[in-house]
């Protein structure tokens, strides 16, 4: 028994072509869209690919912008098939090419479909990528000569300032780094020789952070300096009081941005998927009602369309038996070039009559 078998007339199926026709074409504009998110995510992307410690993010905005373009031209042709269809002349040429097709078409549902789940469960990567990419640079910002490091200093605080935010998981990672650079360090200082004699890494560290990590909205003017020191400020007290600086890590604030651009456009995705799906199978109707009219000299009588011609069971069940048959003559094939190998390596004995 058929799965989903309807019956059409001409009216109907000429109907059916047409909704196809315009539902392809809205597809079309489906897939620019699909494209231009694409594109837009990987701009976004790359404006902080130096906070950032691998390519890895990148695969998502490059799988949008592939099933963008793929949708366009996929759409674009069922489009042209659809209209033909309304011309039994016409049609006749796409007949060869429309079961092809369909599984092309079937195919590149499932890609979009993984395509929708890979925008939600990117965010695990995506937070192990920033974690590491913010730590290095952090340790970078204090690099203002070195060249190819230069530019992170300002890559930092624009970043802080724009997001909000602090350090990598909170501005107390400041305190485990050299971020000020030495050349505003005074060696002869006994601070500065006590700072860097303090631990063994030789390094410059202070319970300061950047002046990108404060917060413009709070009253008090920004405490960046000796953060933790209660007796250095005025009626101040480390423990207790609201900090003036930004209190959110970047990662959790780049993280939370991209994650949730990346969820809308997973929503969008699936949205997108549904409706390619629902083409494929008007389509896959309109190929079987035009199929199975019993005249084609007379469009006007009745035909019937179907999703699959058996059962779904009975359909896996051929399958099935299609792969083994063809595992089998595999196998045979196998077995028949070996023997072939054997005989070959053999050499016929020779018996001389004197």
């Amino acid at each position: 028994m058929a799965l989903l078998k309807v019956k059409f007339n001409q009216k109907k199926r000429v109907k059916l072509a047409q909704g196809l026709w315009l539902m392809n074409w809205f597809s079309v504009f489906a897939g620019i869209i699909v494209f231009s998110m694409g594109l837009f995510l990987k701009i976004e992307l790359r404006k902080r690919s130096e906070v950032m410690d691998n390519s890895e993010s990148h695969f998502v905005p490059n799988s949008l912008i592939l099933m963008g373009i793929l949708s366009c031209a996929f759409n674009g042709f069922a489009g042209k098939i659809c209209y033909d269809s309304l011309d039994p002349t016409k049609f006749a040429k796409w007949k060869p090419l429309l079961k092809p097709y369909l599984a092309l078409c079937f195919l590149f549902n499932i890609l979009i479909f993984f395509v929708a789940l890979i925008c939600f469960l990117m965010r695990g990567s995506l937070e192990s990528t920033l974690a590491q990419g913010l730590k290095n640079g952090m340790k970078f910002y204090r690099d203002t000569d070195t060249p190819g490091r230069c530019f992170m200093k300002k890559t930092i605080d624009m970043l802080q300032i724009e997001f909000k935010c602090c350090g990598n998981n909170g501005f107390k990672d400041w305190f485990e780094i050299q971020w000020i650079s030495n050349r505003y360090l005074d060696f002869s200082s006994k601070e500065v020789k006590d700072r860097i004699k303090s631990n063994v890494d030789g390094r410059y560290l202070v319970d300061g952070v950047p002046f990108s990590c404060c917060n413009p909205s709070s009253p008090r003017p920004c405490i960046q300096y000796q953060v933790t020191n209660n007796s250095a400020h005025y009626s101040y007290d480390y423990q207790t009081e609201e900090l003036n600086l930004w209190g959110r890590g970047c990662r959790e604030a780049l993280l939370h941005y991209y994650s949730s651009m990346m969820s809308s456009m997973g929503a969008v995705v699936l949205l997108v998927w549904l409706f390619e799906t629902s083409v494929m199978v008007g389509l896959r109707l309109l190929h079987t009602s035009l199929e199975s009219i019993p005249n084609p000299e007379d469009p006007e009588c009745e035909s019937e369309g179907w999703i699959l011609e058996n059962s779904l069971k009975d359909t896996l069940k051929s399958a099935l038996e299609s792969l083994k048959k063809i595992g089998k003559f595999n196998q045979v094939e196998a077995g028949a070039e070996g023997a072939e190998g054997e005989e070959a390596g053999k050499t016929p004995a020779i018996t001389t009559v004197s």
